[in-house]
């Protein structure tokens, strides 16, 4: 599992040689190993090997990956029944409250986003190595049982261990079981996102013009497809069109927002690749529930973490697990720039260390949907008008992939998708004049059906 750099007991860590961490955590690295990551490696085991020596029970992991959050914290161990997260400022005599702050959202994220960790007692340490240490009397335990940060020099992390432990008795936990039980979050996170959203509807932040009601006509439409899946136990796809500005990605973020609350059991999750818009959108709805509600703006945004993510970190996390996803519907936003057979491969053996992986983005994509024994829904949001990058799929790799792999998915599209905007080459317009896929009238409306020995017409789909 790539879950960590490198993961051991602690017992086995103290065994080995500083040389044998170090090319375990760079074989890991994928990525050009600067001085400065290399120093801080050997200052954290050279440091550990010291504050851990005679301690026999635990395990350590270096790097470890948040599952989802596309953050890696130093260290985590689990000893005696508790999870430590800590956090190293190599060279550093002092505790800024960036740091600080860091750390914590390390350890808040665990306990909210990890399946493991939701019952476990966790203690966030921050270690500046130049620092004075601290006298640590006793912690201070949130309702959540995860500690506020604990600030140490050098030698004083085995005095935090040694304290903590004395203060819980536990049963030990199952490493494997804990480290495997990957992303879920807490029923408090998804409560505090639904909240986050309840007042947010495309009325409330769009005009009160032909726009806003072509964006509810899209989402009643989508979740008439939605509907259908789920009552008839279907995998779907919807692809939603619309040129830049025609507001997508608002639709798809109230897609997912109305999924989720009024159908919990759904998990819904708008997922986009452009990490900048992510960040907009988060810091946006956060700073606008936290001055609405009066909560801590870091809370809201790890409710909103919930419902918009980082599409690079959902197909990261697959990559690892054979598991179905915790979500039944996702949006994909600008779906038409997933990437090729040639650039994902390329990727994936260059950065990620998989020498046999043959597929495309849209592909992947598609087979962790599949997954799912039941039913599900993705909706891929396709941008018109917009030039195709060098290496990005276009409609016609999704495409591809349903006809070639995934026969039995219903497919709702638009009588605009054979638009010029959105077929971009001869290719895409062939494959949607192929007689597996038939454009049906239906109303206003036009679907894009499979058809196969398993599959027949359906009606239904909504675009922009």
């Amino acid at each position: 599992m790539n879950d960590a750099y490198f993961s051991s007991s602690i017992s086995d860590f103290l065994n080995k040689s500083t040389t044998e961490i170090l090319g375990e955590l760079t074989q890991a690295h994928h990525h050009a190993l600067e001085h400065q990551q290399r120093n801080a490696w050997l200052a954290q085991i050279e440091l550990l090997r010291g504050e851990l020596n005679g301690l026999l029970d635990g395990h350590i992991f270096f790097e470890f990956s948040i599952p989802r959050m596309g953050k890696r914290a130093d260290v985590v161990m689990l000893v005696g029944g508790m999870v430590f997260v800590i956090e190293f400022k190599v060279g550093s005599a002092t505790f800024d409250s960036c740091a600080i702050d860091q750390v914590h959202d390390y350890a808040l994220d665990l306990k909210n986003f990890h399946l493991g960790s939701h019952t476990l007692p966790i203690v966030p340490v921050l270690c500046a190595t130049e620092a004075l240490n601290h006298e640590i009397s006793r912690f201070e335990w949130a309702e959540d049982r995860v500690a506020s940060p604990v600030l140490t020099g050098r030698c004083g992390i085995r005095q935090v261990l040694d304290l903590a432990l004395q203060e819980h008795t536990a049963h030990l936990i199952d490493v494997m079981g804990w480290r495997t039980s990957g992303y879920r979050p807490t029923p408090t996170i998804i409560e505090a996102a639904e909240s986050l959203y309840r007042n947010h509807s495309v009325e409330d932040i769009s005009r009160s013009d032909a726009g806003a009601k072509n964006l509810n006509s899209t989402s009643e439409k989508v979740a008439n497809i939605i509907d259908h899946a789920k009552k008839k136990g279907r995998k779907s796809i919807c692809f939603i069109t619309g040129v830049p500005g025609a507001g997508k990605t608002l639709a798809g973020l109230n897609i997912a927002a109305k999924r989720a609350q009024g159908h919990q059991d759904e998990h819904a999750v708008f997922l986009s690749g452009n990490g900048p818009l992510v960040d907009v959108l988060r810091e946006a709805l956060a700073r606008d529930q936290a001055a609405r509600d009066g909560v801590k703006k870091s809370d809201a945004n790890r409710a909103v973490k919930r419902f918009i993510q980082n599409i690079h970190h959902f197909r990261d996390y697959y990559l690892e697990r054979d598991e179905p996803p915790f979500e039944k519907v996702v949006v994909f936003d600008e779906a038409q720039r997933a990437w090729t057979k040639e650039q994902t491969s390329k990727f994936m053996q260059t950065k990620r260390g998989y020498l046999g992986f043959t597929m495309s983005e849209p592909e992947f994509l598609i087979s962790v949907m599949n997954r799912n024994q039941g039913w599900c829904t993705i909706i891929c949001l396709i941008g018109g008008g917009q030039e195709i990058n060098t290496g990005e799929a276009g409609l016609f790799e999704w495409l591809t992939s349903l006809r070639e792999r995934f026969l039995d998915w219903d497919i709702h599209a638009s009588s605009l998708l054979d638009d010029s905007h959105y077929t971009v080459d001869q290719k895409t317009a062939a494959m949607l004049a192929a007689p597996n896929i038939q454009n049906t009238q239906s109303s206003t409306w036009q679907s894009l059906c499979a058809h196969s020995e398993q599959s027949s017409s359906r009606h239904s789909s909504g675009m922009l």
